[in-house]
C-alpha cells in the first residue's frame, strides 16, 4: 500500500491531463468490438514497436470514464459542500522586497491595503524599511461563495508620509509603491493546499517607477471554526487514526452519496461533512484531546522511553474529501512553504541582455551594480614639522558625511607612504564633498596639518577593462582654504566604480568605520586554493640485524611510520626473531610543498603500554619517486636504521657507523589517484592529482552571490545582528567574499567563476556570522545555511536565480536562518567531451585498476580533510577550520536515525516503481480490464513469433517516456530537502543522538535507552538477513542432497522437462507458460502453487543455529 502510492502519482497525474482535454464519447465508451480490435490491428502491422503504447490506452479510457462518472455523482454534493461552508477569504501578508524607496531619504515606510468586495484593510506600517516582513493576516467575508471565481482581489503597497493617519483609513497622506490583482480563480479552497506566492507589483501608470514584489497566501476557509465540533471528532472511528496509509474506494463513494441523500431527507437540519485526517501544526480546534501516539523510531517499534509530547491529530472539515478515484493519502503534513525555492527576476545585466546599451558589465554580469566611491591614498611629502621634537606623526582622514576612514599613523616620517583605499558605497553617501585631511598623532588634541576638498559632482567614472587611474599630487590646504602655505602635498587618487574594481577587496569600505586595521583584514574576500594531495604508498618488508636492548629476549618488534600528524602502525611479526618479516602496506596523504620527512621507527613491544626503539630512519617526502598510473613499481630501498642517542647527537657522522640494522621499504608517491577530502556522493572535483593526467575543461561555472535576507539574529546579547559573509568551493578553489557588519539583510553582489571538468559534480555555497571582527581568537564562526547544487541538473547557457533557504539542523530542530540569493550559469564549451564524460569512470582509472582498501579510505579522506583545514587556516584572512569542516561534511559519516529514516524512505520510493510493475501485472493476470488483458495477450504472441521485436519494442517505449516526461522536468535547481531528510518532524531525542559527542557524553540512562532500541532495530534487521539466508540456502539444497527425497524428486523433473523441452519448439512452450500465467481468475486457486510448496519444504540452516 505505502509503495503503490507514489507509483499512482504520475499515473493519476497522467489521467488528469488527458481528461483535461476533450474526448468524443464514442473514443472513450470504446468496447471490445471487431472494429476496436481491426484499428489496434492495423497500427501494430505499419507501426509493430508502438504496440505496448496501444496496450495501456483502453485502461487509461477506462479510468477516464470511472472519473467522469464519479465526479458527475459527486458534483450536486461537492458545489452544496463549497456553498454552504466557504464564506471566509484569508489573505495572508507575509513580505515584500526591494521596494521602491519614496520618503527622499533612500528608505520607505510600507503597508499594504487589501481589498475585496467591497472590503477593505491594511496591515500595520513598517517604518524605514525597503524589504518589509509583516506576516499579518486579514480575513474578508464571501457574500456568495458562487460569484468568487469572478471577483478580483486587490492588493496595494503604499508608503505611509510623515503625519500620515496611521488608522485603518490613512487619507491622502501615502505614496504609491504598487499594486497586484489577483483573480478569485487562484483562491485555493483550503489551507492546506495554499502556499506563498510571490506576485510582481505592477504599474498605476506607464510613466510610474515601481520595482519589488511581494508575498501573500490567499485561500479560502470555513465559516464557523477551521476544525470542526468534539463531536465530530469523537464520532470517528479511533482505528483509523492509527493507519499511516488511508485508502479513499471509489466504489464506496457512490453508496456513501446515497446515504447522506437518505440523512438529508429524514435531518434536514444537519449539514453534510466530510472529514479527512492531518497533521495539526497548533493545539487549538475542536477542544478535543486525543491521546498522543507512542514515539516510533521509524523502523516500526514502539519506544516506550520517549514521553515529549507529539504533534496531535486534528480533524478538519474544511475540505471535502479528495477526487474519487484511488488515492493513497499519507498523515504527513506538506512542505513547509518557507523550505521551498523562490525564483527571481533581479536586474543583473546578463539577464537584461545588456538592455539600454551598458556592455561595460559583460564581465560581471551575475550580479547587480553597486557604484562605490574610490578614495586611493598613496603618500605625502614635504611635510611641515608640528611638534616641538621636530618630528611628524602622519595620518590621513578620509571624510564623507558622517563617514570617516583613517589610514595608519606613521611615526617621525614627513614623506610617509600608505598606500590604502577607502571605498564608501553610493546608496550611502551623504554629502556632495569628499575631505582628505591629513593630521599627525599627539597625545591629546592631534593637529591639522592640510586638506584637500573635491566635489563629487567632478569625481571621474572608471569602469573594467580601464587601466587603473593615475594618482596625482594635491597640495594641502589650511582651514581657510589657503594653498600657499608650505604644507606639503599628498597624492591621491579618486573615482567612481563598483565591485568589479580589482581595488574593492582590498579597500577599507565605509561600513567598517568601527573596525580596527588589525581585525579590517578578517572581513575581506579573498579566494583560496586547496594544496596539491597526493597518496604516499610505503610497503614494510622485512629488517634484519635488529638490536634489542635486553640481549637475553627475542624482540616483539612491529614498524610505527609518521608522516607530519599521521601515524601508522604496523602489526607485530609473526615471528619473534632478530630478522622479522610484517609485509604490510600503510598509505598516508602527502601535500604540496613536500616539507615534510617521513620517520621510520622499529618498536620492541616489551610490556603492554611499554615499547622501546630499536631503530629510526628518515626519508625526505620529496625523494620519494611518483608513480604514474599503472606503471612499474619502484625498487624497494633498504634503510639504515640509527640509534635514537645517535640520531639526537649533533654531529654525527654516519661514516663512522660500522654496524646498523636495516629495514626493507618501498616507497611510492601515487599521483594517478583523485584524494578524495570529501564525499563521494557531492565531491566537487574527481580529477587526479597529476596534472599531466587531467583533461581538459568542459564548461565554465559562474556564480553570483547576490544578496541574503530575514537572517536572524546572531549576536543578539552583543547588542548586534549578524556579520555574515559567504563561503564558496567548487574543485581546489574556495572564495569568501567580503563581511558585510551588523544587517539582516547583506548585499554582496560578488561573482565568481571556476573552470568545469566534470558535469556531475556539486558546488557547495554557506553562509557564516563573523565572530573575529573584534579580535576575538578563541570563539568559532556560527553556521548560517548551506545549500548544494548539482551541475549535471542545470541546462547549459541558462540563468537561474533563486533564494535559496538556509536551513540548520540545530538539538532544539530545524531552523531556517533566512534566505540566499543566487545566480547560477553553466556554460559548456565543448558539447562532444562534456557528452563523452557521461561514458567515463567517475574516478580516475588507478581506483579502479589498484582500488584502495575499505579500511583505508574513510582514514584516509579525514586526514585530507586535516591538511586542507590546516593549510587554509594560516591564510590571511583564515578561513576557518570550523568553517571548513561544515562545507566538507565532516560528520557525514556518523550514525544518525534521522538519516537512517531519510535513506529507508529513500529505497521504499525506488522500489514503488517496481511495485507499480507487479501491480501492473496482477491487474492483468487478474483480468481486471479485459481489454488490456486481451491486448496483452495479442502482444505476448506476437513477440513470441517475432521476437526480433522485442529490443526495439523496448527502446522505442524508454524513448517514448523520456519524451512525455521532458513536459514535467525540473525546472529549478535542487536544494536541502526537508521533507526528503526527514529533518521537519524530529524528535527531539534522535537529534540529541545524532549531536552527541564520539564518545558519547550523555547519562548512562540515556545511553541504555539509545543501545536498547539500536538492539531492537538490529533484531528485526537479523531476522530479515536470516530469512534471506534461508531462501538461499533452500535454493542450495535442491542439488545437495540434504533432503534425499526432494532432490530425487526435482532431478527426476529435471530429466523430464530436459526431454520435453528437447523435442518440443521454444515458441510453444513460451506460449504454453505465458497463457498459463495470463490465465483467467475462475481458472485460478488462492492455494500457492506446486513449484512454490516444494521450494518451502526445501530444508535451510536455520535450524542448525545455537
Amino acid at each position: 500500500m505505502y509503495l503503490s502510492s507514489y507509483s499512482n502519482m504520475s499515473h493519476d497525474h497522467l489521467l488528469h491531463l488527458i481528461f483535461s482535454t476533450s474526448y468524443s464519447s464514442s473514443f472513450i465508451n470504446i468496447s471490445p468490438s471487431p472494429t476496436t480490435f481491426s484499428v489496434f490491428f492495423f497500427f501494430f502491422f505499419c507501426f509493430p514497436p508502438t504496440f505496448p503504447l496501444l496496450i495501456s490506452l483502453p485502461y487509461i479510457l477506462d479510468k477516464i470514464k470511472k472519473k467522469r462518472k464519479n465526479i458527475s455523482t459527486f458534483s450536486s454534493s461537492k458545489a452544496y459542500f463549497f456553498l454552504s461552508t466557504m464564506a471566509k477569504l484569508v489573505v495572508q501578508v507575509v513580505d515584500a522586497s526591494d521596494l521602491m524607496p519614496k520618503d527622499g531619504q533612500g528608505s520607505a515606510s510600507p503597508f499594504v491595503e487589501v481589498e475585496f468586495d467591497g472590503q477593505k484593510q491594511r496591515t500595520h506600517t513598517k517604518p524605514k524599511d525597503l524589504n518589509p516582513c509583516w506576516s499579518q493576516t486579514l480575513v474578508f467575508n464571501i457574500t456568495n461563495p458562487r460569484d468568487l471565481p469572478h471577483n478580483t482581489i486587490f492588493v496595494t503597497v503604499n508608503n505611509e508620509r510623515k503625519g500620515g493617519g496611521g488608522g485603518s483609513s490613512p487619507g491622502p497622506s501615502k505614496d504609491f509603491l504598487g499594486r497586484v490583482r489577483i483573480s478569485g480563480d487562484f483562491v485555493a479552497l483550503s489551507e492546506s493546499d495554499a502556499n506563498v506566492q510571490r506576485y510582481p507589483l505592477d504599474k498605476k501608470g506607464l510613466f510610474s517607477h515601481i520595482k519589488g514584489d511581494i508575498a501573500l497566501k490567499i485561500y479560502a476557509v470555513h465559516d464557523r471554526s477551521a476544525f470542526t465540533s468534539p463531536m465530530d471528532a469523537t464520532s470517528f472511528d479511533h482505528t483509523q487514526e492509527e493507519i499511516p496509509l488511508q485508502e479513499i474506494n471509489t466504489n464506496k463513494f457512490d453508496e456513501e452519496v446515497k446515504i447522506d441523500e437518505k440523512k438529508k431527507k429524514k435531518t434536514k437540519k444537519e449539514k453534510e461533512v466530510r472529514v479527512f485526517h492531518s497533521i495539526g501544526t497548533g493545539g487549538g480546534g475542536g477542544g478535543h484531546n486525543n491521546p498522543p501516539p507512542q514515539v516510533s523510531s521509524g523502523f516500526g517499534f514502539e519506544n516506550h522511553y520517549m514521553k515529549e509530547k507529539v504533534p496531535l491529530m486534528e480533524t478538519r472539515s474544511d475540505f471535502a474529501k479528495a477526487e474519487p478515484t484511488t488515492v493513497m493519502h499519507m498523515q504527513v503534513p506538506k512542505q513547509n512553504p518557507e523550505f521551498l525555492l523562490v525564483e527571481t527576476r533581479p536586474p543583473v545585466a546578463a539577464r537584461m541582455r545588456y538592455r539600454g546599451g551598458d556592455k561595460t558589465s559583460s564581465t560581471y554580469d551575475m550580479v547587480e551594480q553597486m557604484h562605490y566611491l574610490y578614495v586611493s591614498v598613496v603618500k605625502a611629502r614635504d611635510l611641515p614639522v608640528m611638534d616641538v621634537s621636530g618630528s611628524l606623526d602622519p595620518y590621513v582622514e578620509v571624510k564623507l558625511g558622517n563617514y570617516k576612514g583613517v589610514t595608519k599613523h606613521l611615526e617621525k616620517n614627513q614623506n610617509p607612504v600608505w598606500k590604502q583605499i577607502f571605498a564608501f558605497s553610493k546608496e550611502r553617501l551623504q554629502s556632495n564633498l569628499l575631505e582628505v585631511i591629513l593630521k599627525d598623532k599627539d597625545f591629546g588634541k592631534d593637529d591639522f596639518v592640510g586638506r584637500v576638498v573635491f566635489d563629487l559632482t567632478e569625481v571621474p567614472l572608471r569602469v573594467p577593462p580601464d587601466s587603473p587611474l593615475a594618482p596625482q599630487w594635491y597640495k594641502l590646504a589650511d582651514k581657510k582654504g589657503d594653498k600657499s602655505s608650505k604644507a606639503g602635498e599628498i597624492m591621491l587618487a579618486v573615482w567612481m566604480g563598483t565591485q568589479a574594481d580589482e581595488s574593492f577587496p582590498e579597500a577599507w569600505h565605509s561600513d567598517a568605520h568601527n573596525i580596527s586595521h588589525q581585525n579590517l583584514a578578517n572581513t575581506r574576500s579573498k579566494v583560496y586554493f586547496s594544496p596539491k594531495l597526493y597518496y604516499l604508498r610505503v610497503h614494510v618488508m622485512e629488517a634484519q640485524d635488529l638490536v634489542p636492548w635486553d640481549k637475553g629476549r627475542a624482540p616483539d618488534p612491529l614498524v610505527k611510520i609518521q608522516l607530519g600528524s599521521q601515524l601508522r602502525v604496523t602489526r607485530p611479526s609473526q615471528m619473534r626473531t632478530i630478522n622479522p618479516t610484517w609485509n604490510e602496506e600503510l598509505m598516508f596523504v602527502a601535500s604540496e610543498p613536500f616539507e615534510d620527512l617521513i620517520i621510520v621507527s622499529v618498536v620492541d613491544r616489551i610490556a603492554p603500554g611499554k615499547e622501546e626503539i630499536l631503530g629510526r630512519s628518515f626519508v625526505p617526502v620529496r625523494e620519494v619517486p611518483p608513480r604514474l598510473e599503472s606503471s612499474k613499481l619502484p625498487e624497494p630501498r633498504w634503510l639504515s636504521l640509527h640509534k635514537p642517542a645517535l640520531v639526537e647527537e649533533e654531529g654525527h657522522e654516519k661514516k663512522k657507523d660500522k654496524f646498523s640494522s636495516k629495514i626493507l621499504l618501498r616507497l611510492v608517491l601515487d599521483v594517478g589517484y583523485h584524494v578524495l577530502d570529501e564525499s563521494t556522493h557531492f565531491s566537487s572535483d574527481l580529477q587526479p592529482s597529476s596534472k599531466h593526467l587531467r583533461k581538459s575543461n568542459i564548461g565554465i561555472l559562474e556564480l553570483g552571490i547576490l544578496s541574503a535576507k530575514n537572517l536572524l539574529p546572531m549576536k543578539s546579547k552583543e547588542g548586534r545582528t549578524t556579520d555574515a559573509y559567504c563561503v564558496a568551493k567548487y574543485g581546489n578553489k574556495w572564495v569568501r567574499t567580503r563581511t558585510l557588519l551588523d544587517t539582516l539583510n547583506p548585499r554582496w553582489n560578488e561573482q565568481y567563476t571556476w573552470d568545469v571538468y566534470d558535469p556531475c559534480t556539486v558546488i557547495t555555497i554557506a553562509v557564516f556570522d563573523n565572530h573575529h571582527v573584534n579580535g576575538k581568537d578563541d570563539v568559532k564562526d556560527q553556521r548560517i545555511g548551506k545549500v548544494r547544487i548539482r551541475l549535471s541538473t542545470l541546462e547549459t547557457d541558462r540563468i537561474y536565480t533563486h533564494y535559496y533557504p538556509l536551513l540548520v539542523l540545530t538539538p532544539f530542530g530545524l531552523r531556517k536562518h533566512g534566505e540566499l540569493h543566487l545566480a547560477l550559469r553553466f556554460t559548456c564549451l565543448a558539447w562532444v567531451n562534456m557528452v563523452t564524460q557521461y561514458g567515463r569512470p567517475l574516478l580516475p582509472k588507478m581506483h579502479y585498476v589498484q582500488p584502495i582498501a575499505v579500511k583505508h579510505i574513510d582514514w584516509l579522506r579525514h586526514q585530507a580533510m586535516q591538511i586542507v583545514a590546516a593549510r587554509l587556516g594560516r591564510s590571511e584572512p583564515p578561513l576557518r577550520r570550523e568553517a571548513i569542516e561544515y562545507m566538507l561534511d565532516v560528520d557525514y559519516h556518523m550514525w544518525s536515525l534521522r538519516r537512517s529514516k531519510a535513506n529507508f524512505y529513500r529505497i521504499m520510493s525506488l522500489l514503488s516503481g517496481v511495485t507499480a510493475v507487479c501491480k501492473w501485472f496482477n491487474d492483468i493476470c487478474t483480468w481486471r480490464n479485459p481489454i488490456t488483458t486481451c491486448l496483452v495477450h495479442v502482444l505476448f504472441l506476437i513477440l513470441v513469433c517475432y521476437p526480433e521485436l522485442i529490443l526495439p519494442t523496448i527502446f522505442l517505449y524508454l524513448f517514448v517516456i523520456g519524451i512525455w516526461n521532458y513536459r514535467f522536468r525540473p525546472r529549478h535547481p535542487p536544494h536541502m530537502d526537508a521533507r526528503l531528510s526527514q529533518a521537519d518532524h524530529t524528535h527531539p531525542d534522535e537529534l540529541d543522538e545524532e549531536f552527541d559527542t564520539f564518545p558519547t557524553s550523555r547519562p548512562t540512562d540515556i545511553v541504555r535507552m539509545r543501545y536498547d532500541r539500536l538492539r531492537s532495530v538490529a533484531g528485526r534487521v537479523q531476522t530479515v538477513v536470516g530469512d534471506l539466508a534461508s531462501q538461499g540456502e533452500r535454493a542450495q539444497a535442491i542439488l545437495s542432497w540434504r533432503d534425499p527425497r526432494g532432490t530425487a524428486i526435482f532431478i527426476i523433473f529435471s530429466l523430464i522437462w530436459a526431454v520435453c523441452l528437447y523435442v518440443t519448439p521454444f515458441q510453444v512452450i513460451a506460449v504454453l507458460v505465458g497463457l498459463y500465467l495470463l490465465r483467467h481468475p475462475r481458472f485460478r486457486s488462492k492455494m500457492p502453487s506446486v513449484p512454490v510448496n516444494f521450494f518451502k519444504r526445501l530444508p535451510s540452516k536455520s535450524d542448525m543455529l545455537l
